[in-house]
């Protein structure tokens, strides 16, 4: 089943449909690399990805050990390498709201290492996650 169309909208920007939501994504080339930098680039898309992955396979863990962890942030710093260009680090700071016990802080971690997104970005590229709790905002 096909996921999503995506339709090159001229001026380095596409747009993105999934089709089983019809949500849109729109994406711009980074003004770095030609763009207006007024949408997600491409890039900026699989880097996010791997926090929004780590989130929700977190949340599933949390939830299965009856744990709240609804308003945990996550932000996203994506590093790019020249020659060729591509990211070479993505640098994922997890945010609990809460502060937890030392299990199951190992726990919800090692969930996070778990999700596809991590498990399916090459290994060049780097991933360097920072977890921290009890940032009650």
């Amino acid at each position: 089943m096909t996921t999503s169309k995506v339709t090159y909208q001229g001026d380095l920007r596409t747009s993105a449909i999934h089709l089983q939501s019809k949500n849109e994504i729109i994406t711009d080339a980074p003004t770095d690399n030609q763009g207006k930098g007024e949408a997600f680039s491409p890039t900026d898309l699989l880097a996010t990805s791997l926090a929004s992955c780590m989130l929700t396979i977190i949340g599933i863990k949390a939830a299965d050990m009856d744990i709240n962890v609804v308003g945990t942030k996550a932000e996203v710093t994506k590093i790019m390498a020249a020659d060729p260009r591509r990211v070479s680090e993505i640098q994922v700071r997890i945010e609990f709201k809460t502060e937890l016990d030392e299990r199951t802080k190992k726990i919800l971690e090692a969930a996070a290492f778990t999700c596809p997104v991590a498990k399916s970005i090459h290994p060049d590229i780097k991933q360097d996650v920072t977890f921290v709790y009890g940032r009650g905002e």
